[in-house]
């Protein structure tokens, strides 16, 4: 027992070290600020911009404009547009539109960001125009010094990554909880450890990359966040780590942005793989690893508050002074930490809630509970057997298209359609039909103010007696000359396309079930 305390002193302390350092370091960015500063007389190198887009039009449209007027030379970059199967009308914005080069991927399903990437480099980086590649989500929003910036953080770094910036006022309250602690983290945490050169995490809303190093390692993984953490380490594992610029800045409106992060598991796995090859003299590469069994904020606490109450009544090699100076040492650290993280009372009220929201989170989502939760709810609903399936379609709020999904649900012969939207959703209740239970959801968005784009809600839907209890099927009869669509085409009402127009129908009309079914 006495070993297993002395090894978690040691722990505690060399992390208190560890963020000790990087709060003295976070407050001298002189670096950064000479950085911003001489940008515009910095040799401007040559730069191909890749936009992905799933379902953005208009925040892509508005990103296309801001890349047209930036400071930087306009004959010193190129942008590409990935458009991953946009039933939003997206390649309209491109009809007439020579400048930008666009890479449709339709009639296959969405194929994500990794793959749409993928195929980019596959086909399109063995021209030596480029010096650098610049990814970018088509939700982002850029200020006019976004290239020039990138250009400056490309004389130190062969890899860059940015801050992201969210509008705090428009998030939930739970979300400003993690807005905050996000906020610190970069302005802090990431930002620190790039005055000392130390790796971060690659972000894939915005990601800069040398083309030698991407003709060296031939893939950039942007799956999800966890194969966002191996890539990172593997481009510390060649010495091209990722490094942060507060200088290259990006906002996202917050309905689009999803907060991430490694699981710990994952982190632990990795660090078990790796940890064999950190014995050379690549430095970064070893902290990177290290780094990985950083200990969160409620890690942080138990782990004192243990230390505390063992010193106070046993003897401990250390004793209880020595743990009360340690920590004083971190409170100390946090406190000149916010000195230059550049967060408002209000956001530093909500960062010090964080603690609490980690440890209902890490609550909630152990496994244990998680079968409590799962076994409960069979115990209400009495659900058996259940099928699911899951699409993407567009809702309308006002001017704005919003990407969304819908997942239908099979619960014992009824039927359920459940609305997704980031972290928020909406479940119908029980039908017979499952066409019924999406006139529900239909409906009830429509009191809401937002329109649900599919077939079931378009003027040119009218529906087909397949004799079955569903009722999916109908037929489109849109006359207008379109790609995407021809007249009197076979279709299932959740479809969506780019000629959608709202029904003219009053808004209790449902489709009638079939004869042979008494609903």
């Amino acid at each position: 027992m006495q070993l297993i305390l002395n090894l978690l002193y040691i722990y505690v302390l060399i992390y208190t070290v560890y963020f000790f350092a990087l709060s003295v370091r976070n407050i001298f960015d002189r670096k950064y600020k000479l950085e911003k500063k001489i940008i515009t007389g910095i040799e401007e190198e040559n730069l191909a911009v890749v936009v992905y887009s799933h379902n953005n039009k208009m925040s892509l449209e508005k990103l296309i404009n801001q890349l047209k007027f930036q400071s930087y030379s306009i004959d010193r970059f190129r942008i590409y547009v990935i458009l991953d199967n946009c039933i939003d009308g997206s390649e309209e914005l491109f009809a007439n539109e020579r400048y930008i080069n666009v890479i449709n991927v339709k009639d296959v399903g969405t194929i994500g960001k990794d793959k749409a990437i993928s195929l980019f480099i596959e086909k399109y980086t063995s021209s030596d125009y480029a010096n650098a590649y610049v990814f970018i989500d088509g939700d982002r929003s850029i200020p006019a010094d976004f290239l020039a910036s990138i250009n400056g953080a490309l004389q130190n770094n062969d890899v860059v990554c940015g801050e992201t910036v969210l509008l705090f006022e428009n998030l939930s309250f739970t979300d400003k909880i993690r807005s905050a602690f996000q906020k610190y983290n970069m302005n802090f945490i990431q930002k620190a450890r790039s005055l000392f050169g130390l790796s971060s995490l690659a972000d894939s809303g915005v990601f800069v990359i040398r083309k030698h190093i991407l003709d060296e390692i031939r893939q950039i993984d942007f799956k999800n966040i966890d194969e966002e953490l191996k890539f990172s380490l593997l481009l510390s594992k060649i010495q091209t780590p990722c490094i942060y610029s507060p200088n290259v800045q990006s906002c996202v409106e917050t309905y689009e942005y999803e907060f991430k992060r490694p699981k710990l598991w994952t982190r632990v796995k990795l660090f078990g793989k790796c940890f064999p090859k950190i014995f050379t003299k690549n430095y970064i590469f070893a902290e990177h690893v290290f780094s990985l069994l950083q200990p969160n904020i409620c890690l942080t606490l138990v782990s004192y508050a243990l230390l505390l109450g063992v010193t106070s009544k046993y003897y401990f090699f250390v004793g209880f002074k020595g743990v009360v100076l340690t920590l004083m040492f971190l409170i100390v650290g946090f406190l000149l930490s916010l000195l230059n993280c550049k967060l408002t009372a209000k956001e530093a009220g909500y960062l010090a809630l964080y603690p609490f929201w980690s440890v209902a989170h890490v609550v909630k989502h152990f496994p244990l509970v998680q079968y409590a939760i799962e076994y409960a709810n069979k115990k209400i609903h009495g659900i058996m057997n259940v099928e699911k399936f899951a699409i993407d379609v567009m809702v309308q709020v006002g001017q704005k298209s919003l990407p969304c999904k819908l997942e239908f649900i099979s619960e014992n012969d009824f039927a359920r359609v459940k609305f997704i939207y980031k972290r928020r959703s909406y479940i119908t209740q029980k039908h017979l039909r499952m066409v019924d239970a999406l006139q529900e959801l239909r409906l009830k968005l429509q009191e809401y103010g937002y329109l649900l784009k599919i077939c079931l809600g378009c003027e040119y839907f009218v529906s087909v007696n397949d004799g079955t209890r569903n009722m999916l099927k109908g037929q489109c009869n849109c006359t207008k000359p379109s790609i995407t669509i021809n007249p009197v085409k076979d279709t299932l009402v959740w479809n969506s396309c780019s000629d959608f127009s709202p029904t003219k129908k009053k808004t209790t009309d449902v489709v009638q079930a079939p004869e042979s079914v008494n609903v």
